[in-house]
């Protein structure tokens, strides 16, 4: 018995390394990088387990605004003549997501937020990036940006075109607005009031994996850096997942569902194919967003021409969240 779970996982292993390898969260090191660039830690899969798992059951319906694919195309031809914009594309029971263009000039408020990191991607024109406790920087197109909990930050549209940028947070989460650059009582929103208050907890910090920046085109694209793991902390994970094109996988394939938690990807680069159950076999493309909500089977695969290269970023609220596969693919009934 031994003997044939160690083959089963062997095999195993190999059928899954893009996905099994990447979604376990390196274990990380004791030196904090100065910024981003530098490759996070590795280590192998985790070993198979056998058990009945609760998959829900009818599976949970979308409700606006989540959807199976927010095309970016769609989104820019809606708020096309508009400088500045913002547009709600995932509410997750964990994490939330949001599209925001920013006209040239402009600028965020200098924000906080309570207990969980804030995740960009930036995808148009520059950005600067201004983070309590790091050097300014600026981001372009492809740069990943991880705020810890409870930092200021505060972001500038630099140039001649509007900034755009992929924002995630936890879900429900309200900006905290420090005294010295906000000494007016910011306006209530519905349910809260805000409050003149002493604040206490520290502050959320960066190590080897969870990193203020990573400028993805050049570090990963153009640069041969590992894809793998950006921000993996309490209650978000953000994972680079890349490969080469393949073949279509047959329908038979189902892929995985998790449990408890919706999962969904930024597609940073090529074609990325999608079995969601419930939704038709679709592709998507670079700027994209694909959500699969919990219980849903889901399956990714590399598309596009034979060996072009694809990434999607997976951004789930759990580094090592439980995946469910089929007992049929493991070689079991």
């Amino acid at each position: 018995m031994r003997k044939d779970l160690a083959i089963i996982s062997l095999l195993w292993a190999g059928f899954l390394a893009a996905e099994a390898s990447a979604q376990q969260a390196p274990a990380p090191a004791a030196s904090t990088p100065a910024a981003g660039g530098a490759e996070a830690p590795h280590r192998s899969p985790p070993p198979l387990e056998y058990g009945w798992s609760p998959k829900r059951t009818p599976y949970k319906a979308y409700a606006e605004p989540n959807r199976p694919i927010w095309r970016l195309s769609e989104i820019l031809a809606a708020h096309k003549g508009q400088a500045s914009w913002t547009q709600a594309i995932v509410r997750g029971g964990d994490l939330e997501a949001d599209w925001h263009q920013m006209a040239p000039g402009g600028h965020t408020e200098t924000v906080k937020y309570p207990d969980n990191r804030t995740g960009l991607i930036v995808w148009g024109g520059q950005v600067k990036v201004t983070i309590e406790g790091q050097e300014p920087f600026v981001a372009s197109k492809g740069f990943e940006i991880d705020v810890p909990f409870r930092r200021a930050f505060t972001l500038e549209t630099m140039g001649s075109e509007p900034a755009l940028w992929l924002e995630v947070h936890g879900r429900g989460d309200l900006p905290i607005y420090p005294l010295d650059t906000h000494p007016a009582k910011p306006a209530d929103v519905a349910g809260f009031s805000y409050e003149k208050r002493v604040l206490q907890g520290g502050k959320g910090q960066w190590d080897a994996v969870n990193r203020p920046w990573l400028d993805y085109q050049k570090d990963v694209v153009s640069g041969g850096a590992r894809a793998g793991a950006f921000i993996a902390s309490d209650h978000m994970f953000i994972n680079n997942i890349r490969g080469k094109g393949q073949p279509l996988p047959p329908p038979s394939n189902l892929g995985h569902f998790h449990f408890g938690y919706d999962e969904f990807w930024f597609i940073m680069e090529g074609t990325v194919d999608y079995q969601i159950e419930g939704v038709p076999v679709f592709s998507s493309h670079a700027g994209d967003v694909v959500l699969a909500l919990q219980g849903h089977w889901h399956r990714a695969s590399f598309g596009g021409e034979p060996g072009s290269m694809s990434t999607r970023v997976a951004i789930n609220p759990y580094p090592n969240g439980l995946h469910n596969y089929t007992m049929e693919s493991a070689g079991r009934q």
